[in-house]
């Protein structure tokens, strides 16, 4: 009648999560298309595309409304050209779901934007928890010269809608290395989203 309660323990250098029921990766190779200096990518795809860029350790109980998707991801330090190394991105698909990151070891920044366009940033270390509300698209950017580790918890009926950035030529900003540190400067393939496409992220219903 009721399922059992876990604990997971978490390797803040690693990323490993005890009783994971499942893990993904992303090589470099697999990134195409994300990164604004298409030249500097090909290179690196050249030199080194097995590489393998974030990876991720999740468990799903189940796939039900009321419960919950959590586990860790784990992220190489690396740039191609001036920007810093990044995961896809998404927006739920179930927009109106939140999730939460938590610093587990690393430097690295929560990238996010409204479906109209705006931009919010927040870093994250150690001890941070970063909370992501609803409707907003989300990206995680490694800004330091170690692995950033973090974890997640997100409701289990969210999914993920990866193509939302891609239609719109990337995220409004991109982060690039500014001396030691990072700034964020306008994506120039970026293409707004129309009303009808915001309305429709909006609309998200139960």
């Amino acid at each position: 009648m009721y399922k059992l309660p876990t604990a997971h323990k978490i390797d803040p250098a690693t990323g490993t999560m005890g009783g994971a029921t499942g893990r993904y990766e992303k090589r470099l190779r697999d990134l195409a298309g994300i990164y604004a200096d298409q030249t500097a990518f090909a290179a690196a795809v050249e030199k080194d595309g097995d590489r393998v860029v974030y990876y991720v350790h999740e468990t799903r109980p189940a796939a039900a409304h009321g419960d919950l998707i959590f586990g860790t991801t784990f992220m190489e330090p690396g740039r191609i050209g001036d920007e810093y190394y990044v995961t896809r991105g998404h927006i739920h698909a179930r927009a109106n779901r939140p999730e939460t990151y938590y610093g587990e070891s690393g430097t690295g920044l929560m990238l996010m934007e409204s479906p109209d366009g705006e931009t919010q940033i927040l870093e994250i270390a150690p001890r941070v928890m970063v909370y992501v509300p609803p409707m907003w698209i989300h990206r995680s950017v490694n800004t330091g010269t170690e692995p950033l580790v973090m974890s997640f918890c997100y409701p289990a009926d969210s999914g993920q809608d990866y193509e939302i950035i891609a239609r719109s030529g990337g995220m409004a900003r991109r982060i690039v290395a500014d001396g030691a540190g990072w700034k964020a400067v306008d994506n120039a393939d970026y293409r707004p989203r129309s009303a009808d496409q915001v309305a429709a992220v909006l609309a998200t219903r139960d």
